[in-house]
């Protein structure tokens, strides 16, 4: 053993109803239709469920509503820097538009 690690204090998971919503509308606010992604070959379905598994484990969760709250009637806007999915939903944008 190389030494004592400090050890990792454990949090639970967020619910997947409430998280599979916010990665929905995180799509839909940055321009992104989760859809045609899937049609088109850009999002796997093992992708999709990585990301919501991301987003359940995602500390950001009361920024994250509270960011949407502002900018739901937006249908471009970049990805919040906060969001642990906001490189994919940049790059998925970047493919659509």
């Amino acid at each position: 053993m190389t030494g004592a690690s400090k050890p990792v204090p454990w949090k639970p998971l967020g619910d997947t109803g409430v998280h599979f919503w916010l990665v929905q509308r995180m799509a839909k606010t940055c321009g992104v239709d989760t859809a045609q992604a899937a049609g088109d070959g850009d999002l796997e379905p093992e992708a999709w469920v990585d990301m919501i598994q991301r987003c359940r484990a995602c500390q950001w969760t009361q920024g994250c509503k509270r960011w949407l709250s502002r900018h739901e009637s937006e249908s471009s806007a970049q990805p919040p820097m906060d969001c642990i999915n906001a490189k994919i939903f940049k790059k998925l944008s970047e493919r659509q538009r």
